[in-house]
């Protein structure tokens, strides 16, 4: 390859510039010899806010940005039309930390290194917004363009050192003079204006690619859904003979095969059912212990933690192997948070206390029960009976066990099943695909802006 040419991700060959000096930075390398390297800290002013998110009368409301308007911010800007969180604080920390346009505003703490030290950029004027005391403010002094600095510190070569000076067991942080000392590249400014606006051109052309790409995905996932709820209720045919269907009497469940049945979930499965006879709350083997954030959406289940069943036993929701568990809070349950136990890796189990457990009977396949479970019927009439207090919301006990579902013999149970793993599992390829190639358009913008903020290729 030619000296003055590199090849970044699916680019085609893109020029270097004619002469490179030592950066001094190990982790940066080369960079151009008109460029110049230097450390965060001398670019501006560092600061905390010292604002949390309590209200107190008789002080002003204000705007706050908080950690989560950094923190998945795919376009690293902070606008206007952006719903910050509403606080109060006093009037002089309201004047001492509003934020103004081109001021960064960091993550100083994160639980994964991954996460720390991310930024973004105010872009537009925010009236009356402050930063909360969960992140930190950088005011520039330097004449730096505006636009360029959204891209300083978010590439590969400063991200790495946030992470190397994480300090934290649960979690990491890392401290205003670890963000002071932190080497960055400086171009001059006629070059950063030209950096941005190339960046800008290109971060907007793969993340229009990656927009479809994850509309794509949430058609396969739509997809899926229709293919549950349609074999589930008898609308859709397994078999090749045709089908003779009768009304339900349930204006939601419509018609249903004729040989089909509607039952409630009560006569199918035993719901939350006791634990006393089932195991000795004296016993200390380890089983498997499920809090929510180890059950996933698409029904996948980490079993790692494991406990002692005698510190389990009171105070926590009971289950066997092949359970199925449904998350009874909200928003748990309108993301369909939920299993089928087939996998625990002991016989038995406990979890969190806001899963509900469905035992399949003898005349009911449990996969066939699960999949109940995630239909579309089952979570929007479960929304609907959903109690207690905004946020805090839960599906009682009395919905599960009275929810009227179209009811196959055993036989035809598994037959239904088989045929929603056939195809799901077949759309299941397709999103996988899709997802790789989400991961690999975001290593490639992720890996342009490094290439070009550090100066290894050149876009002037």
């Amino acid at each position: 390859m030619a000296r003055n040419t590199i090849t970044t991700g699916r680019q085609k060959l893109m020029e270097r510039y004619e002469k490179y000096k030592d950066s001094g930075v190990e982790w940066i390398g080369e960079i151009p010899e008109h460029w110049n390297s230097d450390q965060l800290g001398w670019q501006g002013i560092f600061s905390a806010s010292g604002i949390d998110k309590k209200t107190v009368k008789k002080e002003p409301l204000v705007k706050m940005i908080n950690y989560t308007d950094i923190y998945g911010n795919d376009k690293q800007t902070l606008t206007a039309e952006r719903k910050y969180m509403i606080v109060s604080c006093p009037e002089t920390k309201r004047q001492n930390h509003q934020v103004n346009i081109g001021d960064l505003v960091f993550t100083p703490s994160s639980e994964t290194i991954e996460d720390i030290g991310l930024s973004a950029l105010v872009v537009e004027e925010l009236i009356d917004t402050v930063y909360s005391y969960h992140v930190i403010r950088l005011q520039f002094i330097n004449d730096f363009d505006v636009n360029f600095r959204k891209y300083l510190c978010n590439n590969n070569f400063v991200l790495s050192q946030f992470s190397k000076e994480a300090k934290g067991t649960t979690r990491q942080i890392i401290g205003r003079d670890v963000f002071k000392n932190i080497n960055i590249v400086v171009p001059p400014k006629t070059e950063q204006t030209a950096i941005s606006n190339y960046l800008d051109r290109k971060t907007v052309e793969i993340e229009k690619l990656i927009s479809q790409k994850e509309c794509l995905l949430e058609l396969y996932e739509e997809e899926k859904i229709a293919i549950i709820n349609q074999s589930v209720t008898g609308k859709l045919k397994i078999k090749n003979e045709k089908l003779k269907m009768k009304d339900s009497g349930i204006d939601w469940l419509g018609e249903i095969p004729e040989h089909w049945e509607v039952k409630k979930l009560k006569y199918v499965a035993k719901i939350n059912p006791f634990k006393n006879n089932a195991v000795d709350k004296n016993l200390s083997e380890l089983v498997v212990f499920l809090p929510m954030e180890k059950v996933s959406e698409d029904g996948s289940i980490d079993c790692e933690i494991k406990k002692p069943i005698c510190n389990l036993y009171n105070g926590f929701t009971f289950f066997q192997k092949n359970d199925v568990i449904v998350a009874k809070i909200t928003p748990c349950f309108e993301n369909g948070k939920g299993a089928y136990l087939d996998n625990l890796e002991t016989k038995l189990g406990f979890g969190s206390t806001e899963f509900h457990v469905l035992r399949a009977n003898n005349n009911t396949n449990s996969k066939f029960l699960y999949f109940i479970t995630k239909s579309e019927l089952f979570m929007k009439i479960g929304e609907a009976f959903m109690t207690g207090a905004a946020g805090q919301k839960r599906v009682p006990t009395d919905f599960v066990s009275e929810f009227q579902v179209a009811f196959p013999k055993i036989e035809e149970q598994t037959q239904i099943v088989q045929h929603i793993e056939k195809e799901t599992a077949r759309i299941d390829v397709k999103i996988e695909k899709g997802k790789r190639l989400i991961a690999l358009l975001k290593e490639y913008r992720t890996a342009l802006i490094s290439e070009v903020v550090t100066g290894k290729v050149k876009v002037v």
